[in-house]
């Protein structure tokens, strides 16, 4: 009788050294980050092992500061602007180079993708440049501006996933049934993407609420949180109460950016077939 040969294929050494390139590679990425919120709770002015003790005084202090409560209305103010027109104006972009896919529309759309691929200060200064020519020059509105550029690539992408996901077939039915286009773009394509404007809107809400090197160009009198948190840097005896601020920023930033992610994945699930 012959033996029988093993037929189970053996795990390649390739793979394991890719798996240890990407757990390397995660633990160099948030290490760093993971660390702030340690210290954020160390009873030391100096971010150095070993902890002296646990406290939370750096947290109570946040709450007794007007200059962080002004910066952080500034940022939600800007930021929920920025994301609402970045939403609208990217879906808008997506659905005419989705369903449209002419020459002029595809032109747009890597046009409004191009910011994504320009370095922040590139554009940081040629929106100063841009805002001092028409006159308002640096300011809240101008952050606007700028922060309405730099989420516009990300609302584009998004939309134009979910553009895709669902099938042209029901705004032809639509339009058969005499419908025009901007019906059928308000009352059929919107509300189907309604999961997917949703998960934009957060996750250019997130963009613009942390964004600080265009923000850094165009702020004026009012600063945002990010610039307030940079003006802190240069104290010391600041330095805990920065890492708890920037403590609260990551936990708020991971779960809205977990549940854009949801909402979005959702959202391309094909509905239930009827029995």
């Amino acid at each position: 009788m012959t033996a029988r040969v093993s037929t189970v294929p053996k795990q390649p050494r390739k793979g394991r050294w890719l798996a240890l390139y990407v757990l390397l590679y995660l633990v160099f990425l948030y290490l760093p980050t993971l660390l702030i919120p340690v210290f954020s709770f160390n009873d030391s002015i100096a971010p150095v092992f070993p902890l002296k003790g646990f406290t939370l005084q750096w947290y109570a202090s946040l709450f007794d500061n007007p200059r962080l409560a002004e910066a952080a209305l500034n940022s939600v103010m800007v930021a929920a602007i920025a994301a609402a027109i970045a939403t609208l104006v990217g879906s808008l972009i997506a659905y005419a180079d989705v369903r449209r896919g002419s020459p002029l529309a595809n032109a747009i759309s890597l046009l409004a993708r191009l910011p994504i691929l320009l370095p922040g200060v590139v554009l940081g200064i040629a929106l100063l440049v841009g805002v001092n020519l028409v006159g308002p020059g640096p300011s809240l509105g101008a952050i606007v501006v700028g922060h309405v550029c730099f989420c516009l690539p990300t609302a584009v992408v998004v939309m134009r996933s979910r553009f895709a996901a669902f099938p042209r077939s029901l705004e032809e039915a639509a339009m058969d049934l005499g419908a025009n286009e901007w019906t059928t773009l308000r009352r059929i394509a919107l509300p189907l993407a309604l999961p997917g404007l949703v998960s934009s809107f957060m996750l250019a809400f997130i963009t613009s609420f942390d964004e600080f090197i265009v923000a850094f160009f165009l702020v004026g009198t009012e600063p945002t949180l990010p610039i307030y948190i940079w003006s802190q840097l240069r104290f010391p005896r600041q330095l805990p109460s920065v890492m708890a601020l920037g403590s609260l920023i990551l936990l708020v930033s991971v779960l809205l950016a977990g549940l854009a992610e949801m909402i979005r994945r959702r959202g391309l699930k094909p509905p239930p077939k009827s029995q």
